[in-house]
């Protein structure tokens, strides 16, 4: 699910690999050049989210348009699995690190970027420490106060304690007795306890830690005491964990509490197999182990496949199926009983005496226990309004706290009524689970197949009906319930968003199955909704289109006769009249997203032909005519490291700049191929930045400074924000579409220099952190570049930014430039209206180099736009080899 955190920055230092997990900027890299006169450059580079951007591909041809091409956005929740696993390093962190980068919480996107590294938490409470004030310190006077002791507090503690603080104080009725008397337990628990759990509930889950791996927490004296005092049993009072009426949306075991409770567990108590103790050695104890029980295998799986399979042999004759052969059946039958005992007995037996093997080399283990956690995860859910986090979530809002940074003014209102009661919070928990499952089926093992897709039809099926119910309620609460325009956020939190985006990757599947029939119903039930992911209708608009066009027809034929030639023809060009109403109407949706109407566009007008409908009553998209990027050429000296591998083409190249002045020793600038290209427009009187899509979000905080701060329930919940916590979803847009669309007739009118300088002058002294938004652009070169723009061009631009600014980020030409009226030539002078200059984005391509889709897609935009796009290819004149 989307975004719910925010982030601040305290400058120390980078390198532990939990912050890097994190997503914390490492200082120990080369810092970024702020852009200057002369170079032009600026390194702000936004990430891509190309999943985003799938829909994009669907611009390149119409061949590829029988795929239902949607947003792929990977917003689920980071599941934590609750496999029995290792917590060493090498046991999966790596794959744990890739999957944490990808996902970042909403709080933490609104928050300003955080340099950080492996000292930050030492250093930043030995500046903050100082004497221990009498009487209880909570973690709120704390935080008020910025008083720590080491021993006695800690950022993580603290932070994780702020969470829990929070939501029991204004949404203690979503947890139970048996809940709350788990959280007064672990209020009882001695610091170094607490230190303890947080410390290994940032790290997986479901993992088993080696309790000498754990002795290098520096707060914490006692590690036994600390670790006995998690694996005490703990009494809770007596009758159901979960009431009857919220059964059904607990799914797992780990979610109910017994009569008893621990916040750990040992693995004397709970390892009982040899395949759960196996997967807790390394590969090289494996191996080790492997050699002595005479057992071979590859890898590591394959070791401990082999393994349990010797394990579970028999010795007896009874293993090759051989049985003692008697005339007295009694006697038979008293030998085949006392043998099977015996065998049994060996058998365990072997798997005893290697169970106490593999733990004598593991030495005792111990993790967290499941139901514990999974209330903890529920307490962070609440308080972050999101279903993942990672250590820079736990920490970041008292990071902001101590950021000596200035923010926005705006109105904090944190809600208490995001989920109304229990029931609603264990319904969304259990959707995005749901929805985690599918996202699995569909992404991360690979193409799913006719199988998996219909896996994924067989989930929705089985939530259909509840989706449904839930449309419906969402559907009165807007029109009944909501005072105030709150529903668009708070719609992100209802089970129904998540089952709408279920139901669309149903559509997909039906698509790829060729259920035409049923994907055609199920996009036509996602139209009628106006509620939930309204930034994909486009691609169900585009999809419904093409079935009515080229399927629709043909699943009317009656199953035993065939249509006649004059039949079929009557039917296409009905279902063609159809097509046609649904790309008008597609077009006329106000929540139909600028990027789809181009391919709603050219399909309209081939309907139309196709239709014979008069030239006086078609369409004409003249003014949106898209036209192909000019095509450039520069030659450059490009450079090559002598022990650069053979056959391995690399995305980064180095080239000479002999354009630009050389540095002090007298030799040419080692520069990227961006770079090398910006000196060479340079001397043709442009200007510009190497940007990429950097230079077009400081511009949209400019124009966009007060609307992106205006009071909306629920999307400012601390005071430290950047941005609002919808600003990266589809709620965005329609929460303010009055305003924005008032602003972007204001830019249409030429009011872009007035909006930049009026904020300049309200911010830049303070450098307030606004997101996206660079100071270190030159104010006067922002007003230059925006005179020079077509104020309608740049209305266009803002206005697809502001519709999804998360996946229009990426694919933003590399370059962008532009020159005044007197700098142009004189041909361009006659093209130039109202006496304005021109704009022009480049993309740079070298060798071997291709458009991405999401670069396509941003092309077109521009284009459409009528701006001027280059695609500039740099072609090697000369290689030289370097050290």
């Amino acid at each position: 699910m989307d975004r719910f955190v925010k982030r601040t920055r305290p400058s120390q230092k980078s390198n532990s690999p939990l912050a890097l997990t994190a997503g914390w900027t490492n200082t120990n890299k080369t810092p970024e050049r702020p852009p200057t006169k002369k170079r032009r450059t600026d390194q702000i580079r936004q990430k891509s989210d190309a999943e985003d951007d799938d829909s994009s591909a669907a611009l390149n041809s119409d061949q590829k348009e029988d795929l239902f091409l949607a947003d792929q956005n990977r917003d689920s929740p980071l599941v934590r699995d609750g496999k029995t696993g290792s917590g060493d390093a090498e046991d999966g962190d790596a794959t744990e690190t890739a999957l944490a980068a990808q996902h970042h919480t909403a709080l933490e996107d609104s928050l300003p970027e955080v340099k950080i590294d492996n000292d930050i938490t030492e250093e930043y409470e030995k500046l903050k420490s100082s004497q221990a004030e009498d009487g209880e310190v909570s973690a709120e006077t704390r935080l008020q106060t910025r008083k720590w002791v080491r021993g006695q507090s800690s950022i993580y503690v603290d932070a994780f304690n702020l969470a829990l603080d929070t939501v029991l104080q204004d949404e203690a009725h979503l947890f139970e007795e048996k809940e709350n008397c788990v959280l007064e337990n672990w209020r009882a628990l001695s610091y170094e306890a607490q230190y303890l759990y947080v410390r290994l509930f940032l790290r997986k889950t479901a993992s088993w830690h080696r309790l000498e791996r754990l002795k290098h927490y520096s707060d914490i004296s006692d590690i036994e005491k600390a670790i006995e005092s998690l694996l005490e049993p703990r009494a809770l009072p007596e009758g159901q964990s979960v009431k009857k009426s919220d059964e059904e949306f607990v799914a797992e075991p780990g979610h109910v509490f017994a009569d008893t409770f621990a916040f750990a567990d040992d693995s004397a108590s709970h390892i009982k197999t040899v395949e759960q103790a196996a997967h807790l050695l390394s590969l090289d104890e494996l191996k080790t182990l492997a050699k002595d029980a005479k057992v071979q295998g590859k890898n590591k799986p394959d070791l401990i496949k082999a393994f349990c399979r010797m394990c579970s042999q028999q010795s007896s004759l009874m293993s090759v199926g051989l049985r003692r052969s008697s005339t007295n059946a009694s006697m038979q039958s008293l030998d085949s009983t006392s043998e099977e005992a015996n065998t049994e007995k060996q058998d365990t037996n072997r798997k005893a005496h290697f169970l106490d093997k593999i733990l004598a080399i593991t030495g005792p283990l111990v993790r967290l226990s499941e139901s514990v956690f999974k209330l903890f995860e529920r307490v962070h859910l609440v308080f972050y309004r999101s279903t993942e986090w990672t250590e820079k979530s736990l920490t970041t809002i008292i990071l902001a706290k101590i950021s000596r940074r200035n923010f926005p003014e705006y109105v904090v209102c944190r809600s208490a009524n995001i989920f109304p009661s229990r029931r609603y919070l264990l319904e969304f928990e259990n959707s995005m689970r749901l929805q985690f499952e599918v996202d699995t089926i569909l992404e991360f093992n690979g193409p799913p197949g006719a199988e998996g897709n219909r896996k994924v039809v067989e989930r929705f099926e089985s939530i259909a009906p509840r989706w449904r119910e839930l449309l419906a309620e969402a559907q009165k609460m807007e029109n009944t319930g909501y005072e105030f325009g709150e529903g668009g956020y708070l719609r992100r939190f209802n089970a129904g968003h998540a089952y709408t985006r279920i139901a669309h990757k149903a559509a997909e599947a039906l698509g790829r199955l060729h259920w035409y029939q049923d994907e055609y119903d199920l996009l036509a039930e996602l139209l009628s909704q106006q509620l939930f992911h309204l930034a994909r209708r486009g691609a169900w608009y585009k999809r419904k289109a093409l079935v009515e066009e080229r399927y629709m027809w043909e699943l009317e034929q009656p199953p035993t006769t065939a249509f006649s030639e004059a039949q079929k023809n009557l039917q296409k060009k009905r279902w063609r009249q159809i097509a046609l109403a649904t790309c008008e109407t597609a077009l006329q949706d106000p929540n139909c997203h600028l990027i789809y109407h181009y391919d709603l566009q050219k399909r309209l007008i081939r309907l139309e032909k196709q239709l014979n409908i008069p030239r006086r009553q078609q369409h004409n998209f003249d003014h949106a005519r898209l036209r192909d990027p000019e095509e450039h050429t520069i030659e450059g000296i490009q450079l090559v490291h002598e022990d650069a591998g053979r056959g391995q083409g690399s995305t980064k190249t180095i080239w000479l700049d002999e354009l630009d002045d050389p540095d002090d020793k007298g030799n040419l600038m080692h520069v990227s191929v961006e770079e090398m290209c910006l000196s060479f427009y340079r001397t043709q009187g442009w200007k510009g930045y190497h940007s990429e899509g950097g230079i077009l979000r400081t511009l949209f905080a400019y124009l966009f400074c007060d609307i992106l701060f205006i009071f909306v329930p629920n999307v400012f919940q601390t005071a430290y924000q950047t941005c609002p916590l919808d600003l990266h979803t589809d709620a965005f847009y329609p929460a303010r579409a009055s305003e924005i669309n008032h602003r972007l007739v204001e830019i249409s009118n030429g009011g872009a220099v007035d909006l930049i300088r009026r904020v300049n002058e309200q911010h830049r002294e303070r450098r307030t952190c606004i997101v996206g938004l660079n100071w270190d652009y030159e104010v006067e070169d922002l007003i230059q570049l925006v005179s020079c723009f077509e104020s309608e061009a740049l209305a266009a631009i803002c206005k697809v930014i502001a519709q999804d600014y998360k996946a229009r980020g990426g694919g933003v030409p590399d370059l962008i430039l532009w020159r005044t009226t007197h700098e142009l030539s004189d041909d361009r002078k006659e093209q130039s209206e109202n006496g304005k200059g021109e704009v022009m984005f480049v993309e740079v391509k070298s060798a071997n180099d291709r458009l991405s889709d999401t670069q396509r897609l941003w092309i077109h935009v521009l284009s459409a736009a009528g701006v001027r796009v280059v695609l500039c290819n740099a072609v090697a004149k000369e290689v030289k080899t370097i050290d």
